[in-house]
């Protein structure tokens, strides 16, 4: 029996069939997906996580590959069939070895993300992703949704930050690249197969991230603006007097920072009057805040902010960074709202705004906007709270989506496609690339028992 199988494999110490240890498996964290296991499985190591494989192969029983479980695109919750096995990293939590001189590290895929951004900076390095979720979420998954967050404007994606992967396909071989190499043009490069795949091509087990110099001092400031396009003339401004001094640059609506003052405890807008947007921005220029506050200042003379607070100290800085982390869990305490990560170019930010805003009053007046996200790159997140019985959500969203196509975005940023956003893959990709998806996915999983109905 498979299930006895798996029990052998990974342990006593790696399994359970306890329906609570099983619930928050089964529920992605929006709550949108529910699904049902027989067990999940958790390997201590890439062998047996091969193995694991292998035998759900032979059995021919799908396998649903988690990590943190924070996904916003329910990409890692198992369908309502009760069939699947679920199999998650989080034994798999060891750093290998980290090489300061090399600037690279080699951690499993189970590793949470705070854990390896704090491992770095012990050796006086930094690992640059950074996200809400981080003490929680997981660098396997992070890989395999090709995750994005604050830092992407001078950093990138976590594609981006992969030296060299690990991987175990479908037939339960190990495709193991961890070279920590910055070039290496000796053949296909394989580890790109696997980011952003979402578990469906192969389960991610180890990776060898790239480091970058400490940043040093890091000097925040909010921002107070009267439009979103003031947000992406400022960016522009700043980044031709900073250069890529700039780590982060958040966008952030007066309603969306109202969810926040009004549901987490203990926060609070800097300002006594009020602006329709802010701009929340950590710059590293060594501490010389000068610099920032003059740059700053002559871009108040011109118009493109209202007001700037800069943050005193650590402390003060963490205060406006919670007022942003907090995000989703403030408009969550508020309403469900319908998600939108999109993402277009930057110089086309405003105009997506400006027609969105007039898209969403005409198809639904009494709707309510809930805009933030990473200017620097172009990413938002676009939500809409609709009224009770008011128009079906999927026109909203199709037709949010179709700006964004004409506008040369997409539709998926950095959350991944998962089972919410499945069926948008073919409208808003071209029949070639759709094919060649699915040549790879038949290719790398004939069986379909990796993550199946996921992405494609």
């Amino acid at each position: 029996m498979l299930l006895e199988q798996l029990k052998d494999i990974v342990g006593p110490k790696g399994w359970t069939t306890d329906p609570a240890d099983l619930e928050p498996r089964l529920t992605d964290w929006r709550g949108a997906v529910h699904g049902k296991t027989p067990i999940v499985v958790s390997p201590a190591n890439t062998d047996e996580v091969a193995a694991v494989v292998r035998a759900c192969a032979a059995a021919s029983v799908a396998i649903v590959p988690q990590g943190g479980n924070t996904g916003m695109c329910a990409g890692a919750v198992p369908d309502a069939s009760g069939a699947q096995v679920v199999l998650s990293l989080g034994r798999m939590n060891a750093i290998r070895s980290i090489d300061p001189t090399n600037y690279s590290m080699e951690v499993e895929a189970g590793c949470i993300l705070e854990n390896i951004q704090v491992a770095a900076s012990k050796v006086d390095r930094h690992f640059p992703l950074s996200l809400g979720a981080e003490g929680s979420c997981q660098i396997g998954g992070n890989l395999a949704t090709n995750a994005g967050g604050i830092n992407v404007v001078r950093y990138g994606t976590a594609r981006a930050l992969v030296l060299g992967l690990e991987a175990v396909l479908a037939d339960g071989s190990v495709v193991s690249s961890l070279r920590s190499l910055r070039k290496d043009t000796a053949g296909y490069d394989l580890k790109q197969l696997f980011i952003g795949s979402e578990g469906t091509l192969g389960i991610i087990t180890a990776a060898t991230l790239k480091l970058s110099p400490l940043p040093g001092v890091i000097n925040t400031a909010l921002v107070a603006i009267e439009s979103a396009g003031d947000a992406v003339r400022l960016l522009s401004y700043l980044r031709s007097e900073l250069a890529d001094a700039i780590e982060a640059f958040e966008l952030v609506s007066d309603y969306v920072f109202g969810l926040v003052t009004k549901h987490i405890p203990d926060t609070a807008l800097p300002f006594s009057d009020a602006s329709p947007w802010y701009v929340l921005m950590d710059v590293a220029i060594g501490g010389d805040e000068k610099r920032l506050e003059t740059a700053l200042m002559n871009a108040a003379e011109t118009g493109l902010l209202v007001d700037a607070v800069f943050a005193k100290n650590a402390s003060e800085s963490e205060q406006f960074w919670r007022m942003r982390h907090s995000i989703a869990e403030a408009e969550r305490a508020e309403r469900k709202a319908l998600k939108h990560d999109i993402a277009v170019p930057i110089s086309r930010m405003e105009e997506f705004l400006r027609r969105g805003e007039s898209l969403i009053a005409e198809l639904v007046p009494d709707a309510q906007l809930v805009t933030f996200g990473h200017v620097g790159d172009g990413n938002l997140h676009y939500n809409v709270a609709l009224p009770a019985g008011s128009l079906d959500g999927a026109i909203v969203t199709t037709a949010i989506y179709d700006l964004v196509e004409e506008l040369g975005g997409s539709f998926s940023a950095e959350h991944g496609v998962g089972v919410l956003k499945r069926q948008y893959l073919p409208k808003y990709r071209s029949e070639g690339e759709i094919a060649l998806m699915r040549t790879l996915k038949a290719a790398l999983d004939p069986g379909n028992i990796l993550n199946p109905g996921k992405v494609i």
